[in-house]
């Protein structure tokens, strides 16, 4: 009995921790792992921009699996926009190009649960956009100094159409970024200007003193002339600090018109 007793009592002993090996382990649904897999492909330039996916059958034929649960992996990939899928006779799955929008709408949702402004936003952009001002007053390429020019002069040729000029002067900060080639940076600065650019536009096309409104435009629109001149010639402090005041300066005029969260531009 008396050894039965004993034998009870190590039985409800717990295992100490240190002597655990591992953690518990979900194991992937099947329909996660095909996502996964194509998913791969998508991302490694396997399967192309509006490549179309084989039939339904032929996957279902060459992963081993059901109808429903190819179509459980195709709606994963759906809600990452990394395919898009039309029904019926003449449907099938065509492959997407991995978007920005839709890091910045998870993000948004994301800093919106932590209580994010517009504010915010412009504050990252100081910190992300006048360095890359900086870095390439000191490395430039003509290539580089062309496409800047070509993108002041797309601003100068709508300066009278607010909207268009909105959307051609958030394209010249895009393009300050784009042409440092840091692709990190490249896709942190469009998931913080996507949300930063429906927020001008949203600015312009709610603006009651429309002079006013295009005094401001005009401003941005010679700061980026002045920006171009700096980076040709080299002047790396004077980009990095003028770049510094036309954001600061962006973000007081849109946020005068009342403090904004991230997801309503979502919206």
């Amino acid at each position: 009995m008396a050894e039965a007793a004993r034998a009870r009592e190590t039985a409800t002993v717990p295992v100490p921790a240190r002597t655990r090996v591992g953690r518990q382990v979900r194991v992937p649904k099947t329909a996660e792992l095909v996502a996964a897999h194509l998913r791969r492909q998508i991302v490694r330039g396997e399967l192309m921009p509006d490549d179309a996916l084989p039939p339904e059958s032929g996957l279902m034929e060459q992963f081993g699996i059901s109808r429903p649960t190819l179509r459980e992996a195709f709606r994963v990939l759906e809600s990452e926009s990394l395919i898009t899928v039309r029904r019926g006779a003449h449907g099938g799955a065509r492959v997407s190009a991995p978007d920005a929008d839709v890091a910045a709408r998870f993000a948004g949702l994301i800093l919106e649960y932590r209580g994010a402004t517009l504010g915010d936003l412009y504050r990252a952009a100081a910190l992300i956009e006048p360095p890359c001002a900086r870095q390439l007053a000191t490395k430039h390429t003509a290539d580089d100094i062309k496409r800047l020019r070509d993108a002041v002069a797309a601003e100068k040729a709508v300066l009278d159409d607010p909207l268009a000029l909105v959307e051609a002067q958030d394209t010249f900060h895009a393009l300050l970024v784009e042409l440092t080639g840091n692709q990190t940076l490249i896709l942190l600065c469009s998931m913080v200007r996507n949300i930063i650019d429906r927020a001008n536009a949203s600015y312009t096309a709610a603006a009651v003193d429309a002079e006013a409104q295009r005094t401001q435009a005009l401003k941005g629109h010679r700061a980026h002339v002045r920006m171009v001149g700096l980076i040709e010639s080299g002047k790396a402090d004077e980009a990095e600090k003028l770049w510094q005041r036309h954001i600061s300066s962006a973000d007081d005029v849109v946020n005068s018109a009342g403090p904004k969260t991230v997801l309503e531009l979502l919206d």
